[in-house]
């Protein structure tokens, strides 16, 4: 067994910097390299199909740029370059982040027919104003053609709703903000319009991932290394909460690489093109997915009804958003919905941008995926269970997605790559003969199985040691969601939770769901176990 250290990482930061990078409010805006100027861009969409015409944004100091346009697959696969194109530095309004920067075009791009469905990652450079380059990554989907599928191929819906949510760049997102009276508030609208923040695209292998990778010594204060990481190397706050680097890109790599005949597309097609799954498998889901549509809901329940297999290896299924302008911007008002939601105030309330498990959505996760995230959350970073088991515990190792592993019961998936955590989602429960049985409460489908469980919490609570960043306010949100007001009976209720691996038959089909953002990291850690599970999943899947 692997030791871990005992020491948090020491990223160089004096005390006040470790606070704020914590608890500051840093993000990417224009000019904030100053005199040795930048460069950014983002296209018109999130994704194409061969033969379409992708529209590039770019603001650059430097007066040309040159291109590469790379496939990140099973291998970083160079499909295009440019050289010398004609840039300029563009005025993008200071609430860029709710209204989309609004910069005119810069470049055309038309999509390949011969290019697989994939993404597509594109570096831009130029000589900054010191002599060293500038650069800056976007990435682009290829999405397959509807009618694509089959049986045997995989889709993969990248989580785009949360990557939109995580979004830093010019200073608002789902979190924190520049908007209100104080510009001091998180932004219930965001745009697709403006560029990824530095870590969406591309990471360091060395780049911390947010569950603690330490051996906490007694009385240890709560500590976030990813986020004085980010600070230090100059990378979002987000970087690891979200986007293509930490969670889906390692994914997809790796199906390729073990062979799988696998397809790309993002949550938008689910809700404006939901037969996109047709004819697949499986549609696998994947890493931090926590902010879903009706409409894409609806996409996912029907495949599934029909007969389609979903595998879900991802955690934090939670809220409501819904699309405004094509797509364009994605709306959550989240903790504020009953006080400012319009849709709040309506005669059908069920379109609220709350949680889903909230009385007025009506629509428990459970339903879709077997799990909520309610029920579950925080595991293994900061002061929640940060000496937890790191992996899934095992209760039923008879079950086929265990074939082949020689897993016991009472043993614990993945705990040396650490894949329980940072979110997971679990349901109530109770033990029955050393079982784990679902009580109803909150929705679970029929016929659901628990395959394994964790312990999860809502808050850093210790007697002995002060509460760090995320104190209670998700128990409070959460109580006053399930129960109509936060007091310490209905607190008590919900902070402590449980994260889950579950199976389930619906209609014709089926749902697998590792119900944790962290399973990727078997997966790049090369987890014998968790490669084996993930496989049975596909496998199965894939030849039903």
């Amino acid at each position: 067994m692997s030791s871990l250290p005992t020491e948090y990482p020491d990223f160089g930061l004096t005390p006040e910097q470790r606070r704020e990078a914590v608890y500051g409010h840093y993000y990417e805006y224009p000019g904030m390299d100053g005199e040795r100027g930048e460069i950014w861009c983002y296209t018109d969409r999130f994704s194409y199909r061969p033969g379409d015409t992708a529209i590039l944004f770019v603001s650059s100091t430097a007066p040309n740029f040159d291109m590469k346009l790379e496939r990140d697959g099973a291998e970083l696969v160079e499909v295009l370059a440019r050289s010398g194109i004609a840039a300029r530095w563009q005025d993008t309004p200071d609430q860029c982040s709710v209204e989309g920067c609004g910069w005119s075009a810069t470049f055309e791009l038309r999509i390949d027919e011969a290019w697989r469905s994939g993404a597509y990652r594109m570096t831009l450079s130029a000589e900054g104003r010191d002599g060293r380059p500038i650069v800056c990554h976007h990435l682009f989907i290829v999405r397959p053609k509807l009618g694509a599928g089959d049986g045997r191929r995989l889709i993969h819906i990248a989580a785009t709703g949360t990557w939109t949510a995580y979004n830093t760049w010019g200073g608002s997102n789902h979190y924190q903000g520049i908007t209100g009276p104080n510009r001091d508030q998180f932004a219930t609208t965001v745009s697709i319009e403006r560029p990824w923040c530095r870590g969406f695209v591309m990471l360091p292998p060395d780049a911390p991932r947010v569950p603690l990778e330490v051996a906490l010594p007694p009385l240890a204060a709560p500590r976030y290394p990813h986020m004085e990481w980010a600070y230090a190397t100059g990378h979002c706050k987000k970087y690891a909460s979200s986007g293509w680097a930490s969670y889906d890109g390692p994914f997809f790599r790796w199906a390729e690489r073990q062979g799988y005949e696998i397809d790309l597309a993002t949550q938008h097609e689910l809700h404006f093109e939901p037969e996109i799954l047709d004819g697949y498998g499986c549609a696998a889901f994947v890493g931090h997915d926590e902010y879903w549509t009706w409409e894409m809901r609806d996409a996912v329940d029907r495949y599934v009804e029909r007969g389609g297999r979903a595998a879900r290896f991802a955690g934090n299924f939670l809220w409501q958003t819904r699309l405004e302008d094509g797509g364009r911007r994605q709306v959550c008002y989240k903790y504020r919905a009953r006080a400012e939601d319009p849709v709040y105030g309506s005669a059908d309330k069920s379109r609220t941008t709350n949680a889903w498990e909230a009385p007025e959505v009506g629509r428990p996760g459970a339903q879709t995926f077997g799990l909520n995230s309610t029920s579950g959350v925080y595991a293994g970073w900061g002061g929640c269970t940060p000496r937890g088991a790191r992996g899934f515990p095992i209760y039923r190792p008879e079950h086929w997605a265990f074939r082949g592993t020689g897993l016991y019961y009472g043993d614990i998936l993945g705990q040396e790559s650490h894949i329980y955590g940072y979110e997971v989602d679990g349901l109530d429960f109770t033990l029955r003969n050393g079982l784990p049985e679902p009580t109803g409460v909150g929705s679970p489908p029929d016929g659901l199985q628990i395959l394994a469980v964790g312990m999860a919490s809502l808050i850093e609570e210790n007697p002995d040691v002060p509460t760090g960043w995320l104190n209670n306010e998700d128990a409070v949100f959460t109580a006053e969601t399930l129960y109509g007001e936060a007091t310490s009976e209905t607190i008590d209720k919900v902070k402590r939770g449980n994260g889950m691996i579950v199976n389930f038959p619906k209609g014709k089909g089926e749902v697998f769901h590792a119900g944790t953002c962290e399973w990727v990291a078997g997966l790049l850690r090369q987890d014998a176990m968790v490669e084996i599970v993930t496989r049975n999943v596909l496998d199965r899947y894939l030849q039903a």
